[in-house]
């Protein structure tokens, strides 16, 4: 983002945001990426949406700062506060744990319980407890309680051979282990960027400071919510993909560093700064595709280039897609997601005779889709309809924006489409075009959450 959102934050600014660390737990439930629920934004006071200014008529302290000096990476620590705890597994039955150099294990109390220099261990798990296994073979007494890996120095763990800053929490569970990487805010966007806005030039870097900004925020405000699970995100689409150490890239680290401590605010508050990759040409408002009564900042918006009269996300690979299904898989489909997502009866739907949209939303995505079948006609609404029509390894449908086409002659129907992702929030297709069309970050997070401002976290109140 070479707006140049924030260079530079002070440490004022950073203390800030650090007090959100008091505040930790915050868990999304995990579940498997093929069995994932929609997700449902809890629903919000919904006030007048202020109209959006234009670009130039900003107030001064709003207008975007003149290029600063770099802020070095090595400034903040890998474990400096706020920290998040990230699953990256959730029920695993066992992965290797390892580091570059020295690492050792310790349980709850901070007690030493196994390490070395350049070794890497198997932690084992069954029902509520675990073990380490050395790789000469020596295994350790089941544990039912945590474990954490610490790497010596600056030194990144590893877990099945990929690296991540900070430590890793180990935590037997009833369906397995459980294993958490606990680091500070600012590095765990350095592995979140990059996976979140692709691999990017410098010329798009404006669209990079914005991601970061919108995912900072994001994380933010998952770290004040309150659950009993022992972490805040899980590395997935699920919340935000994320990727550790091998992820990172120049272009995003220094995108990371230039909004340091940096959030999106509507009236003074840390927003849930949603993004998707392409909205298809207009963002959507967010109760039309979940159970809300929306938010002001999430409103439809024209992602339309004033100069050349086309989507700004037209250059994402997926803006315009066809997705077949045949009369067998259709069947499959409906047969297994029906019941969950269209309050199908679970006994059995007897053979499926159509699909047919049966509504549409003010923005012209599907509203709902009914599935008619032999025990009835089952419909399931708006952004539900992207979990039932899977492709056949599993992923989510593109998008609501599409027309069916068909039956065909084998019971078969077609999908086309554009767009990819839920709509809502900033399109990152769409940033990236707008960065290499000279917008900046702040211009770019105006347009797409219109009426908010930029700044630091306020600090949290106590209980």
């Amino acid at each position: 983002m070479r707006g140049r959102a924030g260079r530079t934050v002070g440490a004022a600014a950073l203390a800030i945001v650090a007090a959100c660390g008091a505040l930790v737990p915050a868990p999304s439930p995990p579940e498997p990426e093929a069995a994932l629920p929609p997700l449902v934004i809890p629903p919000g006071e919904v006030a007048a949406v202020p109209p959006r200014p234009a670009a130039d008529s900003l107030r001064e302290d709003e207008r975007v700062p003149s290029p600063r000096p770099r802020v070095e990476r090595s400034a903040v620590a890998d474990d400096a506060p706020p920290r998040v705890r990230v699953a990256l597994r959730t029920a695993a039955n066992r992965v290797q744990v390892g580091a570059e150099g020295a690492v050792r294990f310790v349980d709850a109390d901070g007690r030493y319980v196994a390490g070395g220099e350049g070794r890497v261990w198997t932690i084992e798990s069954r029902p509520g407890a675990l073990r380490l296994v050395g790789d000469g073979g020596a295994a350790s007494a089941w544990r039912t309680g945590t474990i954490e890996a610490v790497a010596g120095g600056a030194a990144p763990l590893r877990v099945d051979g990929r690296r991540y800053r900070g430590r890793l929490r180990l935590v037997p569970t009833d369906s397995g282990l459980a294993v958490v990487n606990m680091l500070g805010l600012e590095a765990y966007l350095r592995g979140v960027v990059p996976r979140e806005i692709g691999p990017r030039t410098a010329a798009e870097a404006a669209a990079v400071e914005a991601q970061a900004i919108a995912a900072r925020s994001y994380t933010v405000v998952r770290l004040r919510e309150t659950s009993g699970r022992p972490w805040d995100v899980v590395g997935t689409v699920l919340n935000q993909a994320y990727g550790g150490v091998d992820a990172e890239t120049p272009v995003a680290d220094d995108a990371v560093a230039a909004t340091a401590g940096l959030v999106l605010l509507y009236d003074g508050k840390v927003i849930n700064a949603t993004f998707h990759a392409a909205c298809g040409g207009r963002t959507a408002t967010a109760p039309e595709l979940w159970r809300t009564r929306g938010e002001p900042w999430l409103v439809s918006v024209d992602d339309t280039d004033p100069a050349t009269g086309r989507p700004y996300c037209e250059r994402s690979p997926r803006f315009r897609w066809t997705a077949r299904y045949t009369a067998d898989q259709l069947q499959t489909l409906a047969t297994r997601w029906l019941a969950q997502y269209g309050g199908a009866p679970t006994g059995g739907l007897g053979r499926v005779h159509g699909v047919r949209i049966a509504g549409r939303t003010p923005t012209g995505r599907v509203a709902s889709v009914a599935f008619t079948t032999d025990r009835g006609t089952y419909t399931v609404r708006a952004n539900d309809v992207r979990f039932v029509l899977r492709s056949a390894n599993g992923e989510l449908l593109n998008s609501t924006s599409f027309d069916v086409a068909g039956p065909d002659g084998s019971g078969g129907i077609e999908l086309n489409g554009h767009g990819h992702g839920h709509g809502v929030g900033m399109c990152q297709w769409g940033a990236i075009g707008r960065a290499r069309a000279g917008q900046d970050a702040r211009t770019i997070l105006r347009t797409y959450f219109p009426g908010t401002t930029i700044g630091a976290a306020p600090a949290a109140r106590g209980p």
